[in-house]
């Protein structure tokens, strides 16, 4: 679902700037999913706009609005207004999951080679 800008008035985001976007809208995620929020590909696209932590997640015991980072990595400032479509947010299961303490890991063709050891 869309996420809209709250703000009061016009918010103006400079080049390298961010800012934290109220969304007016509060939210009681049920216990095993959280809230992905993420960024609108047509505000990165056009204007360079993003989030500085994305996805960002929304536990399910968190009470209070939403408010949106909000960074402009763009060359020019950028205006949010009111009502204006700001991120997107997915709400998805969690895994839960319980550890298992091991000496040893098992291998694999990969090991421990880091980025771009994946074959690409």
């Amino acid at each position: 679902m869309d996420l809209h800008a709250a703000v009061s008035e016009d918010v103006v985001i400079e080049p390298g700037g961010i800012v934290l976007i109220p969304t007016g809208l509060e939210v009681a995620i049920p216990d095993g999913f959280e809230g992905q929020v993420r960024p609108r590909s047509g505000l990165a696209v056009r204007h360079g706009i993003s989030l500085p932590n994305t996805p960002a997640t929304i536990d399910s015991d968190y009470r209070g609005e939403i408010r949106v980072p909000v960074i402009n990595l763009g060359r020019e400032p950028f205006r949010v207004t009111r009502g204006m479509r700001i991120a997107q947010l997915v709400i998805a299961p969690v895994a839960r999951i319980t550890w298992d303490e091991v000496a040893d890991l098992p291998s694999t063709a990969r090991a421990s080679g880091g980025f771009g050891h994946s074959g690409v």
